[in-house]
């Protein structure tokens, strides 16, 4: 994702980090605390119903999203645990660079809190905890939590920010 590298009023180069670090650390702490309630209130694999559509329902995830990977063998730990990390360290380096874009980081943001909550959990954990499951009849959504909605929110806040930079530019 490129960004431009000409200073507009709405580009502040080499900013502070500590708003979009801020953020991300209410995303983890939020992510974190959630967790640790729905693994001491419910039991593994068992649905609370709050909804006719949704549930609180306590799953192991050793995958990515929608348990892609989960039976690779335990390597995918590491790697998705590495892959964390770096992106953690790259959108560092952007959040310093383009601080004064504040859609633009406050999406990374989000990306890096939900990527770090769930790095964690890799890593303290061997697997993501998992708890939210939406439903319509007998078809469920792959259980997610709040590093994952924090993830998904941020990607829509990318594509919006990119879409009006581009419609800017015309």
């Amino acid at each position: 994702m490129a960004r431009s590298m000409a200073k507009t009023s709405s580009t502040v180069r080499g900013g502070s980090l500590a708003p979009w670090l801020g953020i991300a650390l209410i995303v983890i702490l939020l992510d974190q605390l959630t967790k640790i309630a729905v693994q001491k209130t419910f039991s593994y694999g068992n649905p609370h119903a709050l909804a006719p559509f949704f549930n609180l329902l306590l799953v192991y995830n050793k995958g990515a999203a929608f348990s892609f990977l989960a039976m690779a063998g335990g390597w995918q730990r590491w790697a998705f645990t590495a892959l964390g990390v770096v992106a953690a360290v790259v959108i560092c380096y952007l959040l310093k660079q383009y601080s004064g874009q504040r859609m633009f980081c406050l999406a990374l943001s989000l990306i890096m809190g939900g990527a770090i909550g769930n790095v964690i959990d890799r890593l303290a954990y061997g697997h993501v905890i998992d708890f939210l499951d939406f439903h319509v009849n007998a078809w469920h959504w792959p259980a997610f939590n709040l590093a994952d909605s924090a993830i998904t929110v941020g990607v829509v806040l990318l594509i919006i920010d990119e879409l009006r930079r581009v419609r800017g530019s015309r």
